[in-house]
């Protein structure tokens, strides 16, 4: 993966409110307001690493915004950014059970958010995502596999030139996996940072 001056400046940016989030939270471990920008920070990350680093960001992220709901059962910034993280990590499974499990949750968390704030249509169109996604993974699916089978190249002798296009196809399609990885967390890591960085002001200053 290539990376602009812009996401370079984003990934630096994030880093610094990771650092900052986990310095506060030496000092304050039950401040969940926190631990909420320190899972969005998070979320953010995720978008810059490959797929295993990405779930090991979302991962990390699910466990804090789920001492979030823990501190705050009705916080509903929490509940809404839970779900979405659960509904990001479903997409990065390649195995359906384990992604319907993880949908399920995103669902779970997504319906109290609503429950909690009936008004709010994000949420509404977040939880209407949730409940879509095991659909849509499946469509994901089968594109990839309609591109490694245009790709597979006719003609017999299974030769250097077929060996070479399959290299080519592999790349084409880890690229495919990436960018659609990374769509889906971005979306969710934008809307959830601007909603809590309104909600919550700014990073308190790094230790020092």
């Amino acid at each position: 993966m290539e990376f602009s001056t812009a996401d370079m400046e984003s990934v630096i940016l994030f880093e610094h409110i990771r650092k900052a989030c986990e310095a506060q939270h030496a000092k304050d471990p039950l401040d969940s307001d926190n631990l909420l920008k320190w899972a969005g920070s998070l979320i953010e990350l995720a978008q810059f690493q490959t797929v295993p680093d990405a779930k090991w960001f979302i991962s990390d992220a699910i466990s804090k915004l789920e001492k979030v709901v823990t501190l705050d059962p009705g916080k509903h910034q929490a509940l809404w950014c839970l779900g979405n993280a659960y509904t990001t990590q479903a997409f990065l499974f390649p195995d359906t059970d384990v992604a319907k499990g993880h949908f399920d949750k995103a669902v779970e968390y997504l319906q109290r958010a609503v429950d909690e704030d009936p008004g709010n249509e994000i949420y509404r169109k977040a939880l209407d995502v949730a409940k879509k996604g095991p659909e849509m993974l499946m469509e994901l699916k089968q594109n990839q596999m309609m591109q490694q089978a245009l790709g597979g190249g006719g003609g017999g002798g299974g030769g250097p030139s077929n060996a070479s296009g399959g290299k080519k196809n592999k790349k084409k399609n880890n690229d495919f996996t990436y960018d659609v990885c990374g769509w889906i967390i971005l979306a969710c890591g934008i809307v959830a940072w601007v909603g809590m960085a309104k909600a919550l002001g700014p990073p308190p200053p790094p230790a020092r």
